[in-house]
C-alpha cells in the first residue's frame, strides 16, 4: 500500500465524516417537520433553520461517492452494484426530501402542504435509516466472487445488526437535528427540544451498548483490530454523555458539537475495522483490499493536487454561508425567552 492510496482512503472517510455531520442534523431536522412541529408555523421556523445550508451539505456525499470513483474504482463498482437497490432507495428518498422543500414553499392548499411536509420527514426517516442499515451490513463480510461481485441475499442486507445499526444511526441524526434546533432557535421550541432529547438520550445509551454486543457478534473489528476499537467504542459512549450532559445544562453548543462528533466517530469505526480492506468478504480470500482497489499512482497525484487546491475555498464558503446565518429564530409565539 502507498502512502497515496492511504491518503485517499483517510480523505473519503473524512469526506463521509462531513456528510454525516452536516446532514445528520439535516435529516434530524427534516424528520422534526412533522414529528416534533405542532403547526405551520412551528414547521415554517423548523425548515428555516437549514433552508439556506441542506442543499450545500448533500455536497459531501456527492464528492465522496466522486472521490470513491475516482481514486478505488473498484470498491465504487463493488458497491455501488452489490447494493444497488438500497441505493436507489436512498437516491429516492433524498429527491421527495429535496424537492418537498420547494413544491411545500408553493402551495396553495393545507393538504399539499401537509403531504410534501410528510415527503421530508419521511425522506429524511428513510435515508438516514438506509445510511446506517448499509454501512453496518457491509462490515459483517458479504457473499462475494473472487471478481469482487457481491451476490448478496435479503439477509446479507437485512439482518440484526444492520437493522440495529439503521435504527441508532436515525436516531442520532434526530437527536443532533434537536440539538441543531436548540442551537438555532429561542422560545418554545428550543425548550422543548431540549425536553425530547432529555428523553431520548438514554434509550440511545441502550441502543449503543446492544449495537456493540452485536458488532462483537457479527464482525472481526474485535479480532483484528481490538484496542483500537474499543477506543472507539469508549469515545462514542463518552461523545454521547457529554452531549446529554449538554442538553441537561442547557450547553447548546457542547450537546450540537458532541452529538456530530458521535455520528462522526461511528465513520471512523467503520473505516478503522475495514482497514486495509475496503470490502470485507464472506470469505475473507474474495475480500478486496486497498492496494488492489485505487487508480494508478498518476491519478492519485494528480487527484491530490487538485483536492488540496479546491479544499480549503469549498471549506472557508462553508464556513462563511454558516457565519452569515448565525442568528437564532424565534419561535413562532408571543411568549419568547431570551437566548
Amino acid at each position: 500500500m502507498t502512502n497515496l492510496q492511504l491518503l485517499w482512503f483517510l480523505l473519503i472517510g473524512v469526506l463521509f465524516s462531513g456528510f454525516f455531520f452536516l446532514e445528520g442534523f439535516d435529516f434530524g431536522i427534516g424528520m422534526a417537520i412533522r414529528f416534533f412541529g405542532k403547526d405551520q408555523a412551528e414547521r415554517d421556523t423548523i425548515i428555516q433553520t437549514i433552508g439556506p445550508h441542506w442543499d450545500g451539505n448533500e455536497v459531501w456525499l456527492i464528492t465522496a461517492g466522486g472521490a470513491m470513483f475516482a481514486s478505488f474504482p473498484m470498491w465504487y463498482a463493488s458497491l455501488f452494484s452489490g447494493y444497488y437497490i438500497v441505493l436507489f432507495l436512498i437516491l429516492v428518498a433524498l429527491i421527495f426530501r429535496g424537492v418537498s422543500f420547494e413544491f411545500r414553499a408553493n402551495m396553495e392548499t393545507a393538504r399539499w402542504r401537509h403531504f410534501w411536509e410528510w415527503a421530508a420527514t419521511i425522506g429524511s426517516f428513510c435515508a438516514a435509516f438506509l445510511f446506517g442499515m448499509m454501512f453496518t451490513s457491509m462490515i459483517q463480510g458479504v457473499p462475494m466472487d473472487a471478481e469482487g461481485n457481491v451476490i448478496g441475499t435479503f439477509t446479507t442486507y437485512v439482518n440484526w445488526l444492520s437493522l440495529v445499526g439503521g435504527v441508532a444511526v436515525t436516531l442520532m441524526c434526530f437527536i443532533h437535528g434537536l440539538n441543531f434546533l436548540q442551537l438555532k432557535t429561542i422560545g418554545s421550541l428550543r425548550d422543548r427540544a431540549q425536553a425530547w432529547n432529555k428523553i431520548l438520550y438514554p434509550l440511545l445509551i441502550v441502543g449503543e451498548v446492544l449495537f456493540v454486543v452485536l458488532l462483537f457478534i457479527f464482525t472481526d473489528f474485535f479480532k483484528l483490530k481490538a484496542a483500537s476499537t474499543w477506543g472507539i467504542l469508549i469515545v462514542l459512549v463518552v461523545l454521547t454523555l457529554l452531549a446529554w450532559w449538554g442538553v441537561a445544562g442547557q450547553h447548546n453548543w457542547v450537546a450540537f458539537l458532541s452529538s456530530g462528533l458521535s455520528l462522526i466517530s461511528i465513520v471512523v469505526l467503520i473505516f478503522n475495522g475495514i482497514f486495509p480492506r475496503v470490502m470485507i468478504g464472506a470469505n475473507n480470500v474474495h475480500s478486496i483490499l486497498i492496494k488492489n482497489a485505487s487508480s494508478s499512482p498518476y491519478t492519485l497525484h494528480l487527484m491530490t493536487i487538485l483536492a488540496f487546491t479546491l479544499l480549503p475555498i469549498v471549506l472557508i464558503y462553508f464556513i462563511w454561508s454558516y457565519w452569515v446565518f448565525y442568528k437564532r429564530l424565534k419561535s413562532p409565539n408571543k411568549d419568547v425567552k431570551a437566548a
